[in-house]
């Protein structure tokens, strides 16, 4: 069965009601787990902390940075009320101090974000975890998917590669889904896709593909503050991608051809039989 990610992300803009209320969104449309993403602020923006940039918390990337992260306490609560409900969750660490942050919550799987696919020395401490781990090949050709492997596979954890278009929200035309194929038989693991388009048609396709997970951002409001908003899913386009994906195995079937009983009645009134 399709594994099915609802990303969060940071989709609830620094509030912990807001981040309840998706997950709650993420329960009922059928997911498996969500995610959010952690990251160090003064480590991985720690060049552009002054910069101008207008939002709800103040008119520097610092500002809207430090606005958006969650803290230890944060986290907690977010920890428990997933507890609560049953609903497994992790994270996509963005630096080593962010990854070591995490380890307290014991999460099921580690998610290496495109943007950290390439920093090696962050994924021999992703390594070292063993744990399982989903890697985004956005923005990657073969040899930088090639030497992230190489790293991971120095652990114990499986890898789950997973395709993925660095644009947001991504052109249709510019998704690529054919790389699903190319990644597994080129690698020999198992592939996901991470989507960041603002329809649900093309993760059915994917799951299609042979897709094992399907990551979709998730929001309860395409309309509010934030760069992953547009490219997010509203709960009743999730659970519609969800129903729909659960709906695969069963149309596809065995494979094998043959003549099923409950045609025969069909087969009476419609078929030439011939007289021998």
């Amino acid at each position: 069965m399709t594994f099915m990610i609802a990303e969060i992300g940071i989709n609830h803009n620094g509030s912990v009601e807001i981040a309840k209320k998706i997950i709650d969104a993420a329960k009922w449309a059928g997911a498996d787990a969500v995610k959010f993403q952690k990251r160090t602020v003064a480590t991985v923006y720690a060049k552009d902390l002054d910069k101008p940039r207008e939002s709800p918390w103040g008119n520097t990337i610092g500002a809207q940075k430090y606005g958006l992260e969650f803290n230890e306490h944060q986290y907690d609560q977010l920890a428990h009320y997933c507890a609560k409900l049953k609903m497994p969750w992790f994270a996509s660490a963005w630096d080593i101090e962010a990854l070591a942050f995490l380890r307290k919550y014991d999460c099921p799987w580690n998610k290496i974000a495109s943007a950290m696919a390439t920093n090696y020395e962050f994924l021999e401490y992703v390594a070292k975890e063993d744990r399982p781990v989903y890697l985004s090949t956005a923005m990657c050709g073969g040899e930088e998917i090639e030497k992230a492997r190489a790293i991971l596979e120095q652990g114990h954890g499986p890898i789950t590669l997973m395709h993925c278009v660095a644009m947001y929200p991504c052109p249709e035309d510019q998704l690529n889904l054919n790389c699903i194929n190319t990644l597994r038989f080129t690698y020999r693991l198992p592939v996901g896709y991470s989507g960041h388009e603002a329809s649900v048609s093309p993760s059915v396709v994917a799951a299609v593909l042979g897709a094992v997970a399907i990551e979709r951002h998730i929001t309860i409001d395409r309309a509010m503050y934030g760069s992953d908003q547009a490219a997010s899913l509203e709960p009743h386009g999730f659970k519609t991608m969800v129903d729909q994906i659960r709906k695969i195995p069963k149309c596809l079937g065995d494979g094998i051809k043959k003549f099923n009983e409950s045609e025969l009645e069909v087969a009476k009134k419609l078929r030439y039989w011939e007289v021998l």
